[in-house]
Protein backbone atom coordinates (compact mmCIF):
# COMPACT_ATOMS: atom_id res chain seq x y z
CA UNK A 1 0.00 0.00 0.00
CA UNK A 2 1.61 3.34 -1.15
CA UNK A 3 0.16 5.20 1.36
CA UNK A 4 1.84 3.29 3.95
CA UNK A 5 5.67 3.79 2.17
CA UNK A 6 8.06 5.43 4.85
CA UNK A 7 10.94 7.70 2.89
CA UNK A 8 14.60 7.22 4.74
CA UNK A 9 15.94 10.33 6.67
CA UNK A 10 18.82 11.71 4.45
CA UNK A 11 21.98 11.66 6.69
CA UNK A 12 20.82 9.08 8.78
CA UNK A 13 23.38 6.43 10.41
CA UNK A 14 22.33 2.97 11.56
CA UNK A 15 22.94 2.00 14.91
CA UNK A 16 23.00 -1.95 16.27
CA UNK A 17 21.19 -1.40 18.62
CA UNK A 18 16.99 -1.02 19.56
CA UNK A 19 15.05 2.11 19.98
CA UNK A 20 13.19 1.19 23.33
CA UNK A 21 10.16 2.89 24.29
CA UNK A 22 9.21 3.39 27.88
CA UNK A 23 5.50 4.21 29.03
CA UNK A 24 5.49 5.13 32.65
CA UNK A 25 2.02 4.55 32.36
CA UNK A 26 0.28 7.17 35.52
CA UNK A 27 3.80 8.88 35.84
CA UNK A 28 2.91 12.29 35.20
CA UNK A 29 4.46 15.77 36.15
CA UNK A 30 2.71 17.10 39.50
CA UNK A 31 3.32 19.66 41.95
CA UNK A 32 6.47 18.43 43.22
CA UNK A 33 4.86 18.53 47.40
CA UNK A 34 3.78 15.62 49.55
CA UNK A 35 0.71 15.38 47.47
CA UNK A 36 2.89 14.09 44.22
CA UNK A 37 3.61 10.12 44.70
CA UNK A 38 6.46 10.34 41.57
CA UNK A 39 8.18 13.67 43.91
CA UNK A 40 8.55 11.53 47.01
CA UNK A 41 9.40 8.32 45.57
CA UNK A 42 13.24 7.26 45.52
CA UNK A 43 13.71 7.72 42.10
CA UNK A 44 17.10 8.53 41.38
CA UNK A 45 16.89 7.29 37.74
CA UNK A 46 13.89 9.44 36.75
CA UNK A 47 15.75 12.19 38.35
CA UNK A 48 18.75 11.96 36.15
CA UNK A 49 16.67 11.52 32.92
CA UNK A 50 14.93 14.52 33.78
CA UNK A 51 17.62 16.40 33.33
CA UNK A 52 18.58 15.23 29.81
CA UNK A 53 19.07 18.11 26.77
CA UNK A 54 16.62 15.88 25.13
CA UNK A 55 13.80 16.43 27.54
CA UNK A 56 10.25 18.45 27.01
CA UNK A 57 6.95 18.27 28.57
CA UNK A 58 4.10 16.57 26.64
CA UNK A 59 0.14 17.83 26.97
CA UNK A 60 -1.90 14.30 27.84
CA UNK A 61 -5.35 15.60 28.17
CA UNK A 62 -8.37 17.54 27.19
CA UNK A 63 -8.42 18.40 23.33
CA UNK A 64 -4.57 17.66 23.06
CA UNK A 65 -5.58 14.06 23.02
CA UNK A 66 -9.09 14.71 20.98
CA UNK A 67 -11.04 14.57 24.11
CA UNK A 68 -14.07 17.60 24.12
CA UNK A 69 -12.68 19.99 26.81
CA UNK A 70 -9.47 21.34 28.47
CA UNK A 71 -10.91 20.20 31.48
CA UNK A 72 -10.78 16.18 30.81
CA UNK A 73 -8.07 14.10 32.28
CA UNK A 74 -6.30 12.06 29.53
CA UNK A 75 -6.60 8.27 29.78
CA UNK A 76 -4.72 5.00 28.69
CA UNK A 77 -7.28 5.05 25.96
CA UNK A 78 -6.86 7.99 24.21
CA UNK A 79 -3.00 8.44 24.89
CA UNK A 80 -1.88 5.33 23.60
CA UNK A 81 -4.18 6.11 20.67
CA UNK A 82 -2.34 9.29 20.23
CA UNK A 83 1.46 7.56 21.19
CA UNK A 84 0.70 4.97 18.22
CA UNK A 85 -1.41 7.28 15.54
CA UNK A 86 0.94 10.32 15.25
CA UNK A 87 -1.89 12.55 15.19
CA UNK A 88 -5.05 13.62 17.34
CA UNK A 89 -8.39 11.74 16.43
CA UNK A 90 -11.81 13.02 18.19
CA UNK A 91 -12.26 10.27 20.92
CA UNK A 92 -14.85 8.59 22.41
CA UNK A 93 -16.30 11.24 24.61
CA UNK A 94 -16.83 13.84 21.71
CA UNK A 95 -18.08 11.80 19.41
CA UNK A 96 -20.74 10.92 21.43
CA UNK A 97 -20.91 13.84 22.20
CA UNK A 98 -21.32 15.28 18.82
CA UNK A 99 -23.87 11.96 17.25
CA UNK A 100 -26.54 13.33 20.58
CA UNK A 101 -26.53 16.79 19.69
CA UNK A 102 -26.81 15.94 15.99
CA UNK A 103 -29.59 13.21 16.93
CA UNK A 104 -27.61 10.89 15.17
CA UNK A 105 -27.49 8.31 17.69
CA UNK A 106 -31.14 7.79 17.69
CA UNK A 107 -30.98 7.77 13.99
CA UNK A 108 -28.64 4.33 14.06
CA UNK A 109 -30.04 1.23 13.10
CA UNK A 110 -29.28 -0.05 16.66
CA UNK A 111 -30.98 2.82 18.30
CA UNK A 112 -33.91 2.03 15.99
CA UNK A 113 -34.01 -1.93 16.74
CA UNK A 114 -33.49 -1.36 20.44
CA UNK A 115 -36.88 0.96 20.48
CA UNK A 116 -38.75 -1.93 18.40
CA UNK A 117 -37.98 -4.25 21.19
CA UNK A 118 -39.60 -2.09 23.49
CA UNK A 119 -42.40 -1.10 22.01
CA UNK A 120 -42.73 -4.59 21.13
CA UNK A 121 -43.11 -5.07 24.97
CA UNK A 122 -39.93 -5.90 25.66
CA UNK A 123 -37.80 -3.89 28.55
CA UNK A 124 -34.82 -1.35 27.69
CA UNK A 125 -32.02 -2.38 29.58
CA UNK A 126 -28.68 0.09 30.11
CA UNK A 127 -25.88 -1.34 32.01
CA UNK A 128 -22.80 0.93 32.17
CA UNK A 129 -20.54 3.11 34.14
CA UNK A 130 -22.33 5.86 36.45
CA UNK A 131 -20.34 8.83 36.61
CA UNK A 132 -19.20 11.98 34.86
CA UNK A 133 -15.24 10.76 34.93
CA UNK A 134 -15.69 10.71 30.92
CA UNK A 135 -13.19 8.31 30.95
CA UNK A 136 -15.48 4.94 30.36
CA UNK A 137 -18.56 7.12 30.61
CA UNK A 138 -20.43 10.30 31.01
CA UNK A 139 -23.64 10.26 33.40
CA UNK A 140 -24.91 12.80 30.97
CA UNK A 141 -25.18 10.07 27.96
CA UNK A 142 -27.31 7.88 29.46
CA UNK A 143 -29.68 10.71 30.57
CA UNK A 144 -29.90 11.64 27.32
CA UNK A 145 -30.55 8.11 26.49
CA UNK A 146 -33.16 7.90 28.65
CA UNK A 147 -35.21 10.93 27.70
CA UNK A 148 -35.34 9.42 24.42
CA UNK A 149 -37.09 6.39 25.53
CA UNK A 150 -39.16 8.73 27.43
CA UNK A 151 -39.83 10.75 24.35
CA UNK A 152 -40.21 7.62 21.91
CA UNK A 153 -42.91 5.99 24.60
CA UNK A 154 -40.75 3.15 25.92
CA UNK A 155 -43.13 2.14 29.01
CA UNK A 156 -40.24 0.12 30.79
CA UNK A 157 -36.47 0.68 31.00
CA UNK A 158 -34.31 -0.58 33.61
CA UNK A 159 -30.65 1.14 34.67
CA UNK A 160 -27.66 -1.46 35.86
CA UNK A 161 -25.45 1.26 37.13
CA UNK A 162 -21.75 -0.46 37.50
CA UNK A 163 -19.77 2.57 40.39
CA UNK A 164 -16.83 4.29 39.60
CA UNK A 165 -14.61 5.49 42.43
CA UNK A 166 -11.97 5.56 40.24
CA UNK A 167 -12.39 8.24 37.88
CA UNK A 168 -14.23 10.60 40.19
CA UNK A 169 -13.97 10.43 44.26
CA UNK A 170 -13.26 7.31 45.36
CA UNK A 171 -17.02 7.41 47.07
CA UNK A 172 -18.91 9.64 45.31
CA UNK A 173 -21.40 6.58 44.03
CA UNK A 174 -24.35 8.31 46.19
CA UNK A 175 -24.08 11.64 44.55
CA UNK A 176 -24.45 10.26 40.72
CA UNK A 177 -26.89 7.28 42.13
CA UNK A 178 -29.15 10.41 43.81
CA UNK A 179 -28.75 12.15 40.41
CA UNK A 180 -29.91 9.44 38.43
CA UNK A 181 -32.64 8.41 40.88
CA UNK A 182 -34.28 12.06 40.69
CA UNK A 183 -34.02 11.97 37.03
CA UNK A 184 -35.73 8.47 36.74
CA UNK A 185 -38.51 9.78 39.19
CA UNK A 186 -38.99 13.19 36.91
CA UNK A 187 -39.53 10.95 33.93
CA UNK A 188 -41.90 8.49 36.00
CA UNK A 189 -44.04 11.45 36.71
CA UNK A 190 -45.78 11.42 33.76
CA UNK A 191 -46.82 8.78 30.89
CA UNK A 192 -47.40 5.85 32.73
CA UNK A 193 -43.76 4.73 32.66
CA UNK A 194 -41.26 2.07 34.95
CA UNK A 195 -37.98 3.37 34.61
CA UNK A 196 -36.36 1.70 37.66
CA UNK A 197 -32.32 0.72 38.65
CA UNK A 198 -32.52 -2.73 38.51
CA UNK A 199 -28.51 -3.94 39.62
CA UNK A 200 -25.14 -2.54 40.00
CA UNK A 201 -22.17 -2.66 41.81
CA UNK A 202 -18.22 -1.87 41.77
CA UNK A 203 -16.37 -1.46 38.37
CA UNK A 204 -13.55 -3.67 39.77
CA UNK A 205 -15.72 -6.37 40.41
CA UNK A 206 -18.85 -6.32 38.28
CA UNK A 207 -19.10 -6.70 34.64
CA UNK A 208 -16.42 -4.49 33.69
CA UNK A 209 -13.07 -6.90 34.00
CA UNK A 210 -10.62 -5.99 30.60
CA UNK A 211 -8.21 -8.38 28.77
CA UNK A 212 -9.51 -11.34 29.95
CA UNK A 213 -7.98 -10.93 33.02
CA UNK A 214 -10.82 -11.85 35.73
CA UNK A 215 -14.20 -13.64 34.15
CA UNK A 216 -15.28 -14.04 37.62
CA UNK A 217 -15.92 -10.19 37.11
CA UNK A 218 -18.21 -10.49 33.97
CA UNK A 219 -19.61 -13.32 35.79
CA UNK A 220 -20.86 -11.38 38.65
CA UNK A 221 -22.05 -9.02 36.35
CA UNK A 222 -23.95 -11.44 34.19
CA UNK A 223 -25.76 -13.18 37.39
CA UNK A 224 -27.31 -9.60 38.82
CA UNK A 225 -27.84 -8.08 35.47
CA UNK A 226 -29.17 -11.18 33.90
CA UNK A 227 -30.26 -13.32 36.19
CA UNK A 228 -30.85 -11.04 39.24
CA UNK A 229 -28.36 -13.03 41.56
CA UNK A 230 -27.18 -11.33 43.74
CA UNK A 231 -27.52 -9.85 47.79
CA UNK A 232 -30.45 -7.83 47.56
CA UNK A 233 -31.44 -4.01 48.45
CA UNK A 234 -34.83 -1.87 48.37
CA UNK A 235 -32.65 0.36 46.51
CA UNK A 236 -29.23 0.93 45.09
CA UNK A 237 -28.37 4.03 47.82
CA UNK A 238 -29.80 1.30 50.27
CA UNK A 239 -26.63 -1.26 48.74
CA UNK A 240 -24.03 1.42 48.76
CA UNK A 241 -24.79 2.87 52.58
CA UNK A 242 -25.21 -0.54 53.48
CA UNK A 243 -21.91 -1.54 52.31
CA UNK A 244 -20.23 1.70 53.33
CA UNK A 245 -21.70 0.93 57.18
CA UNK A 246 -20.18 -2.53 57.07
CA UNK A 247 -16.64 -1.81 56.21
CA UNK A 248 -15.75 1.85 56.60
CA UNK A 249 -12.55 1.28 54.36
CA UNK A 250 -14.39 0.48 51.23
CA UNK A 251 -14.44 2.19 48.07
CA UNK A 252 -16.81 2.56 45.40
CA UNK A 253 -14.37 0.85 42.72
CA UNK A 254 -14.76 -2.55 44.97
CA UNK A 255 -18.35 -2.62 46.49
CA UNK A 256 -19.94 -6.20 45.25
CA UNK A 257 -22.67 -6.33 43.30
CA UNK A 258 -26.33 -5.72 44.30
CA UNK A 259 -29.47 -6.34 43.11
CA UNK A 260 -32.89 -4.50 43.48
CA UNK A 261 -35.70 -6.07 44.69
CA UNK A 262 -39.66 -6.19 45.36
CA UNK A 263 -41.21 -8.45 47.86
CA UNK A 264 -38.27 -10.87 47.44
CA UNK A 265 -37.80 -10.59 43.62
CA UNK A 266 -35.01 -8.68 41.88
CA UNK A 267 -37.16 -6.05 39.46
CA UNK A 268 -35.27 -6.14 36.39
CA UNK A 269 -33.78 -9.26 35.21
CA UNK A 270 -33.09 -9.16 31.51
CA UNK A 271 -35.53 -11.39 29.36
CA UNK A 272 -36.08 -12.70 26.01
CA UNK A 273 -37.24 -10.05 23.93
CA UNK A 274 -35.86 -7.32 25.86
CA UNK A 275 -33.17 -4.84 24.58
CA UNK A 276 -29.87 -4.44 26.02
CA UNK A 277 -27.98 -1.13 25.34
CA UNK A 278 -24.02 -0.91 27.18
CA UNK A 279 -23.67 2.63 27.42
CA UNK A 280 -19.93 3.02 27.89
CA UNK A 281 -17.88 4.45 24.86
CA UNK A 282 -14.23 3.31 25.94
CA UNK A 283 -13.64 -0.02 24.75
CA UNK A 284 -11.27 -2.14 26.77
CA UNK A 285 -13.76 -2.92 29.93
CA UNK A 286 -16.61 -3.63 27.38
CA UNK A 287 -15.57 -6.37 25.38
CA UNK A 288 -16.00 -9.01 27.67
CA UNK A 289 -19.64 -8.20 28.30
CA UNK A 290 -20.28 -7.80 24.65
CA UNK A 291 -18.86 -11.01 23.97
CA UNK A 292 -21.26 -12.96 27.11
CA UNK A 293 -24.00 -11.23 25.89
CA UNK A 294 -23.52 -11.96 21.83
CA UNK A 295 -21.56 -15.36 21.25
CA UNK A 296 -23.40 -18.97 20.86
CA UNK A 297 -20.03 -20.49 21.65
CA UNK A 298 -19.27 -19.20 24.91
CA UNK A 299 -16.99 -20.88 27.65
CA UNK A 300 -15.89 -18.34 29.85
CA UNK A 301 -18.30 -19.03 32.56
CA UNK A 302 -21.66 -20.79 32.70
CA UNK A 303 -24.07 -18.28 31.67
CA UNK A 304 -26.95 -20.82 33.33
CA UNK A 305 -29.75 -18.56 30.75
CA UNK A 306 -28.85 -16.36 27.79
CA UNK A 307 -31.95 -14.34 27.04
CA UNK A 308 -32.57 -13.64 23.50
CA UNK A 309 -32.13 -9.68 23.50
CA UNK A 310 -30.93 -7.14 20.89
CA UNK A 311 -27.97 -5.93 22.43
CA UNK A 312 -25.85 -2.99 21.39
CA UNK A 313 -22.94 -0.71 22.92
CA UNK A 314 -22.49 2.85 22.62
CA UNK A 315 -19.59 2.05 19.84
CA UNK A 316 -18.00 -0.99 18.57
CA UNK A 317 -15.09 -1.86 21.09
CA UNK A 318 -13.29 -4.15 18.69
CA UNK A 319 -13.22 -3.09 15.30
CA UNK A 320 -11.30 -6.48 13.82
CA UNK A 321 -13.27 -9.05 16.19
CA UNK A 322 -16.42 -6.98 15.67
CA UNK A 323 -17.44 -6.65 19.14
CA UNK A 324 -20.12 -5.61 19.52
CA UNK A 325 -21.92 -5.95 16.49
CA UNK A 326 -24.24 -3.50 16.49
CA UNK A 327 -23.32 -0.24 17.69
CA UNK A 328 -25.08 3.48 18.46
CA UNK A 329 -21.80 5.86 17.42
CA UNK A 330 -19.18 5.31 14.39
CA UNK A 331 -15.66 5.08 17.00
CA UNK A 332 -12.91 6.97 15.78
CA UNK A 333 -11.62 5.65 12.10
CA UNK A 334 -7.91 5.57 13.03
CA UNK A 335 -5.73 5.08 10.34
CA UNK A 336 -1.92 4.46 9.27
CA UNK A 337 -0.91 3.80 12.69
CA UNK A 338 3.06 3.85 13.37
CA UNK A 339 3.25 0.36 13.89
CA UNK A 340 1.65 -0.33 9.63
CA UNK A 341 4.49 2.02 8.50
CA UNK A 342 6.86 0.09 10.26
CA UNK A 343 5.42 -3.29 9.76
CA UNK A 344 5.01 -2.24 5.66
CA UNK A 345 8.98 -0.93 6.26
CA UNK A 346 9.81 -4.26 7.75
CA UNK A 347 11.12 -3.44 10.61
CA UNK A 348 11.13 -5.61 13.69
CA UNK A 349 9.11 -4.49 17.06
CA UNK A 350 8.16 -6.08 19.87
CA UNK A 351 5.46 -4.94 22.50
CA UNK A 352 5.04 -5.98 26.20
CA UNK A 353 3.41 -5.66 29.45
CA UNK A 354 1.91 -7.51 32.28
CA UNK A 355 -2.34 -8.41 31.66
CA UNK A 356 -3.66 -5.38 32.62
CA UNK A 357 -1.70 -2.90 29.98
CA UNK A 358 -1.36 -5.54 27.65
CA UNK A 359 -3.75 -4.17 25.17
CA UNK A 360 -2.58 -0.91 25.40
CA UNK A 361 0.28 -1.35 23.43
CA UNK A 362 -1.39 -3.28 21.65
CA UNK A 363 -4.88 -2.85 20.85
CA UNK A 364 -5.21 0.77 21.45
CA UNK A 365 -1.68 1.41 20.05
CA UNK A 366 -2.63 0.15 16.59
CA UNK A 367 -5.52 2.03 16.42
CA UNK A 368 -8.69 0.11 18.61
CA UNK A 369 -7.94 -2.78 16.42
CA UNK A 370 -6.60 -6.37 18.28
CA UNK A 371 -3.93 -9.08 17.05
CA UNK A 372 -0.85 -8.41 15.26
CA UNK A 373 -0.75 -5.67 12.30
CA UNK A 374 2.18 -8.17 10.84
CA UNK A 375 3.08 -11.20 12.93
CA UNK A 376 6.44 -11.79 10.28
CA UNK A 377 7.71 -8.79 11.62
CA UNK A 378 6.16 -8.64 15.52
CA UNK A 379 6.44 -10.34 18.60
CA UNK A 380 3.79 -9.89 21.54
CA UNK A 381 4.61 -10.86 24.69
CA UNK A 382 1.80 -10.86 27.74
CA UNK A 383 2.68 -11.34 31.55
CA UNK A 384 0.00 -12.90 33.51
CA UNK A 385 -0.93 -9.99 36.46
CA UNK A 386 -1.54 -11.04 39.36
CA UNK A 387 -5.42 -11.13 40.56
CA UNK A 388 -5.31 -9.20 43.94
CA UNK A 389 -5.64 -4.91 44.60
CA UNK A 390 -2.93 -3.53 43.40
CA UNK A 391 -2.31 -1.36 46.80
CA UNK A 392 -0.92 -5.08 48.21
CA UNK A 393 1.72 -5.85 45.70
CA UNK A 394 2.31 -2.57 44.27
CA UNK A 395 5.68 -3.85 42.42
CA UNK A 396 2.62 -5.61 40.11
CA UNK A 397 5.32 -7.44 37.37
CA UNK A 398 7.29 -4.86 36.46
CA UNK A 399 10.14 -7.05 37.34
CA UNK A 400 9.13 -9.64 34.75
CA UNK A 401 8.52 -6.92 32.50
CA UNK A 402 11.93 -5.57 32.49
CA UNK A 403 13.25 -9.46 32.63
CA UNK A 404 11.78 -10.12 29.22
CA UNK A 405 12.36 -6.55 27.95
CA UNK A 406 16.22 -7.09 28.46
CA UNK A 407 16.34 -10.20 26.81
CA UNK A 408 14.42 -8.71 23.64
CA UNK A 409 17.25 -5.73 23.88
CA UNK A 410 20.18 -7.88 24.04
CA UNK A 411 19.02 -10.71 21.27
CA UNK A 412 19.26 -7.65 18.51
CA UNK A 413 16.28 -9.36 16.98
CA UNK A 414 13.91 -6.35 17.09
CA UNK A 415 14.91 -2.61 16.27
CA UNK A 416 11.78 -0.89 18.02
CA UNK A 417 10.43 -2.22 21.31
CA UNK A 418 7.80 -0.45 23.40
CA UNK A 419 7.21 -1.56 26.71
CA UNK A 420 3.92 -0.09 29.98
CA UNK A 421 4.77 -0.44 32.72
CA UNK A 422 0.94 -0.28 34.42
CA UNK A 423 2.07 0.67 38.42
CA UNK A 424 2.25 4.58 38.15
CA UNK A 425 -1.73 4.33 37.36
CA UNK A 426 -2.87 0.68 38.36
CA UNK A 427 -1.15 1.17 42.30
CA UNK A 428 -2.58 5.66 41.79
CA UNK A 429 -6.41 4.77 41.30
CA UNK A 430 -6.17 3.30 44.69
CA UNK A 431 -5.06 6.28 47.06
CA UNK A 432 -2.72 4.92 49.12
CA UNK A 433 0.10 6.87 49.44
CA UNK A 434 2.87 3.82 50.97
CA UNK A 435 1.64 1.80 47.73
CA UNK A 436 2.12 4.20 44.87
CA UNK A 437 5.41 5.43 46.37
CA UNK A 438 6.87 1.83 46.03
CA UNK A 439 4.88 1.14 42.25
CA UNK A 440 6.49 4.80 41.39
CA UNK A 441 9.80 3.06 42.84
CA UNK A 442 9.45 -0.31 41.12
CA UNK A 443 9.03 1.65 37.60
CA UNK A 444 12.51 3.51 38.62
CA UNK A 445 14.13 -0.02 39.48
CA UNK A 446 12.89 -1.22 36.21
CA UNK A 447 14.67 1.68 34.70
CA UNK A 448 17.82 1.07 36.15
CA UNK A 449 18.14 -2.45 35.09
CA UNK A 450 16.93 -1.52 31.60
CA UNK A 451 19.64 1.53 30.76
CA UNK A 452 22.59 -0.90 30.67
CA UNK A 453 21.20 -3.45 28.65
CA UNK A 454 20.33 -0.17 26.42
CA UNK A 455 23.73 1.28 26.79
CA UNK A 456 25.54 -1.94 25.76
CA UNK A 457 23.58 -2.55 22.99
CA UNK A 458 23.92 0.72 21.25
CA UNK A 459 20.54 1.46 20.91
CA UNK A 460 17.95 4.51 22.49
CA UNK A 461 16.06 4.73 25.30
CA UNK A 462 12.96 6.22 25.13
CA UNK A 463 11.06 7.30 28.09
CA UNK A 464 7.38 8.87 28.45
CA UNK A 465 3.66 8.34 30.22
CA UNK A 466 0.40 8.46 28.73
CA UNK A 467 -0.92 10.46 31.37
CA UNK A 468 -0.89 11.19 35.15
CA UNK A 469 -2.07 9.77 38.20
CA UNK A 470 0.83 8.71 40.66
CA UNK A 471 1.56 12.82 40.23
CA UNK A 472 -0.88 13.85 42.70
CA UNK A 473 -2.02 11.32 45.76
CA UNK A 474 -4.57 13.81 47.60
CA UNK A 475 -6.43 16.68 48.09
CA UNK A 476 -7.26 19.32 50.62
CA UNK A 477 -10.36 20.68 51.28
CA UNK A 478 -10.69 22.82 54.33
CA UNK A 479 -8.06 21.19 55.88
CA UNK A 480 -9.05 17.27 55.21
CA UNK A 481 -7.35 15.45 52.68
CA UNK A 482 -9.28 13.49 50.22
CA UNK A 483 -7.79 10.78 48.13
CA UNK A 484 -7.00 11.36 44.49
CA UNK A 485 -7.69 8.36 42.82
CA UNK A 486 -8.56 9.92 39.09
CA UNK A 487 -5.74 10.77 36.47
CA UNK A 488 -4.29 14.24 36.39
CA UNK A 489 -4.57 17.08 33.97
CA UNK A 490 -0.83 17.28 34.60
CA UNK A 491 1.85 16.92 31.77
CA UNK A 492 4.22 14.00 30.91
CA UNK A 493 7.65 14.18 30.74
CA UNK A 494 9.70 12.75 27.09
CA UNK A 495 12.97 11.61 27.12
CA UNK A 496 15.82 10.20 24.98
CA UNK A 497 18.68 8.96 26.08
CA UNK A 498 21.15 8.14 22.91
CA UNK A 499 23.49 5.52 23.68
CA UNK A 500 23.90 4.84 20.40
CA UNK A 501 26.08 7.98 19.31
CA UNK A 502 25.61 7.57 15.70
CA UNK A 503 23.34 10.56 14.77
CA UNK A 504 23.43 14.21 16.64
CA UNK A 505 19.87 14.83 17.65
CA UNK A 506 18.38 18.34 18.90
CA UNK A 507 15.36 19.73 19.71
CA UNK A 508 12.90 20.98 17.35
CA UNK A 509 10.90 22.98 20.05
CA UNK A 510 7.18 22.08 18.67
CA UNK A 511 4.80 24.49 20.59
CA UNK A 512 2.92 22.89 22.78
CA UNK A 513 4.00 19.19 22.47
CA UNK A 514 1.69 16.42 23.23
CA UNK A 515 1.51 12.84 22.71
CA UNK A 516 0.47 12.28 19.33
CA UNK A 517 3.91 13.96 18.31
CA UNK A 518 5.98 10.90 20.07
CA UNK A 519 5.39 8.32 16.53
CA UNK A 520 6.88 10.81 14.11
CA UNK A 521 9.73 11.09 16.46
CA UNK A 522 9.88 7.52 16.90
CA UNK A 523 10.35 7.40 13.46
CA UNK A 524 13.04 10.25 12.88
CA UNK A 525 15.28 7.80 15.56
CA UNK A 526 14.68 5.09 13.88
CA UNK A 527 15.53 6.91 10.46
CA UNK A 528 12.11 7.83 8.48
CA UNK A 529 10.79 10.57 7.86
CA UNK A 530 7.46 11.44 9.45
CA UNK A 531 4.62 10.69 6.55
CA UNK A 532 2.77 13.94 5.68
CA UNK A 533 -0.18 13.71 8.05
CA UNK A 534 1.42 13.18 10.87
CA UNK A 535 2.29 15.72 13.61
CA UNK A 536 6.05 17.08 13.47
CA UNK A 537 8.79 15.16 15.60
CA UNK A 538 9.93 16.27 18.41
CA UNK A 539 14.03 15.82 17.74
CA UNK A 540 15.86 16.56 14.12
CA UNK A 541 19.07 14.72 13.14
CA UNK A 542 22.10 18.02 12.66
Amino acid sequence: MTQLQLTRLPGYHAFPGSVVLVIMDGVGLGKRDESDGVFLANTPVLDELLAEPLFVTLKAHGKAVGLPSDEDMGNSEVGHNALGAGRVFAQGAQLVNDAVASGAIFRSAAWQAAMARGKSGGTVHFIGLLSDGNVHSHINHLFALLDRCAEEGMARVRVHPLLDGRDVGERSALTYLDALEGHLSRLNATGGRDYRVASGGGRMVTTMDRYNADWAVVERGWKAHVLGIGRQFASARDAVETYYREDPTSTDQYLDSFVIASGGQPVGTIQDGDAVLFFNFRGDRAIEISRAFEERDFHEFDRVRVPAVFYAGMMQYDGDAQIPGQFLVEPPAIDCTVSQYLCTAGVTSYAISETQKFGHVTYFWNGNNSGYVDERVEKYVEIPSDRVMFDQRPWMKSAEITDATIDAVRSGQFKFIRLNYPNGDMVGHTGIVNAIRIAVESVDLGLQRLLPAVRAAGGVLVVTADHGNADCMFTEKKGKREAMVAHTLNPVPFIIKDFSGANRLSLTHVPSPRLSHVAATLLTLLGFQKPEQYDPSLVTIT
